[in-house]
């Protein structure tokens, strides 16, 4: 091969290098031309196809089942959402209102055609649905499978369609585990600042067997303790006990400043049955306190029952007027206790 034809090969050569690396460069662009538009599609809200709410303004009811529980919530005329299991509980709706954004706004990480089984994204077995109605009656369905190898998304269905799965992130299935009475809307303790007395009722004992006479033994129950306020000038007002001055007692004070910030932490159960009650320590009361208070220029009566302590000391079972049994931090019974059990010796 002469130097002439070796210099056209490598000219040949390299023009074909040339074309290839621009081939190549061309090739990289669509496809990531192509990568970006299934992405910006996977990204889109939930498609506007019949039966999607996409206005969370349209939706007027709400279920969802988190593995242990199913709940249902439906929108009144008045804007509210109430528990349809429960219509008179007191329902805080901002979680539901939450859900039903999150549900409007959700986005598609990934969307797969089925190819496998419903058994292998655990979509045969949900961990977890949500079904949410609009006044029209368009209905979205979502089903939630396991969680993907990560752990923070999750393999989703929607409408039945089992030809498409889709992967989301895992912030509606973590919505859906909130309980019924972390929603419950707390009641507040009235404002007891200007306080007429306040009782104090320790645990009452339980009579004593029956003895070989025939005659049961009697325990005698602890008095109560009652501190009535007596008003000296226009200063604080003097607590008496009987005819005792026990406005210094340390208990006295600890238990007026623990009344003045006095406010549950949770809702425990807002339909205790009788034995619900009864695990709670309600059948025999630790302490039962009465207090008198001023408020809009007459006296009111306010009334607290303490039960049983809460696992791992956490609190109290507590109940205000009405059966619905709620929580205190145990620091704000220490005073309240030591009265009920020692009077004011314990101090």
């Amino acid at each position: 091969m002469t130097w002439k034809e070796r210099r056209t090969v490598t000219l040949l050569l390299s023009i074909a290098a040339v074309l290839a690396a621009a081939l190549l460069i061309v090739f990289a662009l669509r496809y990531r031309e192509h990568r970006a538009a299934v992405t910006a599609s996977s990204s889109d809200a939930l498609p506007t196809e019949p039966g999607a709410i996409t206005d969370p303004a349209a939706c007027t009811s709400l279920t969802y089942y988190n593995g242990s529980a199913t709940l249902t919530f439906s929108l009144q005329e008045d804007g509210t959402w109430v528990w349809a299991d429960g219509p008179d509980f007191p329902l805080d709706g901002a979680h539901v209102t939450a859900m039903v954004d999150a549900l409007a706004a959700l986005k598609f990480q990934q969307v797969l055609p089925a190819s496998e089984s419903l058994e292998s994204y655990g979509l045969d077995s949900p961990s977890a649905t949500i079904t949410a109605a609009s006044a029209n009656g368009t209905v979205q369905n979502l089903l939630f499978g396991k969680t993907t190898t990560d752990g923070d998304s999750y393999y989703m269905m929607m409408n039945g369609e089992e030809s498409t799965v889709y992967i989301v992130a895992d912030d509606l299935v973590r919505m859906a585990q909130t309980p019924i009475y972390a929603m419950c809307r707390l009641p507040e303790t009235p404002d007891l600042s200007v306080l007429r007395s306040v009782t104090v009722q320790g645990p009452l004992a339980e009579a004593g067997e029956e003895t070989e006479t025939g005659k049961e033994t009697e325990t005698p129950q602890p008095p109560a303790v009652t501190l009535t306020a007596r008003q000296a000038g226009e200063g604080d007002p003097l607590w008496f006990s009987g005819n005792d001055n026990v406005t210094a007692n340390p208990l006295v004070q600890e238990l007026l400043r623990d009344l003045r910030g006095l406010a549950v932490t949770q809702c425990v159960d807002y339909f205790p049955s009788d034995e619900a009650a009864s695990i709670c320590g309600f059948d025999q009361p630790a302490a039962q306190l009465e207090a008198v208070y001023a408020a809009n220029g007459a006296d009111q009566t306010f009334a607290l029952t303490v039960g049983a302590s809460m696992p791992g000391g956490s609190g109290y079972y507590v109940r205000l007027e009405g059966s619905a049994i709620y929580a205190l931090a145990p620091d704000a019974l220490d005073a309240l206790l030591t009265i009920a059990g020692s009077g004011l010796r314990g101090s």
